[in-house]
């Protein structure tokens, strides 16, 4: 049983399907989350990204990475309702190709947390394989109110 639905992932962040990437949560406990995004091959991106060798950008693995840590982040009490955004991604790195059929396992653990910025580690797993990983910065926005 997962630890959040999409329709309770959908109350939490403000993304929208096309660019609602996260299917479901599976583990979120104190500083860390672990969601899931499945790839499947009716996406639009496949349209044009690669088309008769369809892979999943890494840019888009790198935005899955950063909802599920914007869910992470804003399922805090004193952050709920606000809007969460990247603030820069450093160290990012690719290793395997993504493709219709996979599984991603999103991993976001903050590391570092003051005030209304944080830095975190994050990892994208497809089964056993790493796929990708990447150090955020995040801010919070407080002003900015979800609608």
């Amino acid at each position: 049983m997962p630890a959040l639905t999409a329709k309770e992932v959908s109350e939490i962040i403000p993304n929208r399907y096309p660019i609602l990437f996260i299917d479901y949560v599976d583990v979120l406990e104190g500083n860390q989350i672990v969601a899931t995004k499945n790839v499947t091959i009716n996406e639009q991106v496949f349209n044009g990204h690669f088309p008769g060798n369809p892979t999943f950008p890494g840019v888009l693995i790198l935005e899955s990475l950063a909802q599920a840590g914007s869910i992470l982040i804003l399922t805090n009490e004193a952050f709920k309702g606000k809007m969460a955004y990247i603030g820069g991604i450093d160290k990012a790195k690719f290793r395997k190709k993504v493709m219709p059929g996979d599984q991603l396992k999103l991993h976001f653990v903050i590391t570092k947390f003051k005030g209304k910025v944080g830095l975190a580690h994050a990892e994208a797993f497809v089964a056993e394989d790493k796929v990708a990983e990447a150090e955020f910065t995040f801010i919070v926005d407080e002003n900015a109110v979800q609608k």
